[in-house]
């Protein structure tokens, strides 16, 4: 598949802005979707992206934010959900309305990008849509209840579609996140060297698996750093 065009969709500074300088270097054009854009103006700028604004599980936004992107750009050939929220607490204490929004933000939200995502993509026959997951995708932690949920769902939800859309020539993957993050707020500390996940690294494995031929199509990929325990 010959890639143009790439939408992310849940962007801040780490691994979606990792992803969206290496989708510019391979020189696709990008499109940066998240709650509030004006925060993206610095990135936007470097990747020469569009940037858009959009709650992810509102319905009505999320078609909105479609449109846009297409009469703008045409249908993306790689579509990103990055988007997520926790509640976190005991189980006995957590407010059920966090627990909703998070359930919603990891996977409703997911569900509805997905949705706009495939229309396009089934119709002209190929395309990549890529899920953001974490190691609560494949294991629930003690007060993390809501977003191993979210993240569980968001997992299904990959699986399925897998499933379902590669034969119309649409690549589902979703990625198993299992450790922290490398950001300018957390570093490695001195003495344990690469015990954080490298953004930009993270986002090599991304493009590579949306580049896969797709006689050998990969539907998920557990990424983790060294030192992380199975």
């Amino acid at each position: 598949m010959d890639l143009k065009s790439a939408l992310i969709v849940g962007v801040g500074p780490g691994l979606s802005a990792s992803l969206a300088r290496l989708f510019a270097k391979h020189g696709l054009q990008v499109a940066l979707a998240s709650r509030n854009p004006d925060k993206l103006t610095r990135l936007a700028e470097e990747t020469a992206a569009a940037t858009f604004a959009v709650e992810a599980t509102d319905p009505d936004e999320v078609a909105g934010l479609f449109d846009a992107v297409i009469a703008t750009q045409g249908v993306p050939d790689i579509v990103v959900y990055n988007a997520s929220a926790r509640a976190r607490g005991p189980i006995t204490d957590v407010a059920p309305a966090d627990v909703a929004h998070a359930i919603a933000v990891s996977a409703y939200g997911g569900f509805l990008v997905a949705q706009q995502a495939a229309r396009g993509m089934v119709a002209r026959g190929s395309g990549a849509i890529l899920l953001t997951g974490a190691s609560a995708s494949v294991k629930g932690y003690p007060q993390s209840g809501a977003f191993a949920m979210g993240k569980f769902a968001l997992r299904g939800l990959a699986q399925s579609m897998a499933r379902e859309l590669a034969p119309q020539g649409v690549h589902v993957a979703h990625f198993v996140i299992d450790g922290g993050i490398r950001s300018a707020l957390r570093q490695n500390p001195n003495d344990n060297p690469d015990s954080l996940l490298d953004p930009d690294a993270i986002a090599e494995s991304y493009w590579h698996v949306a580049t896969q031929p797709r006689s050998a199509w990969t539907w998920e990929v557990e990424l983790r750093p060294w030192v992380e325990r199975f």
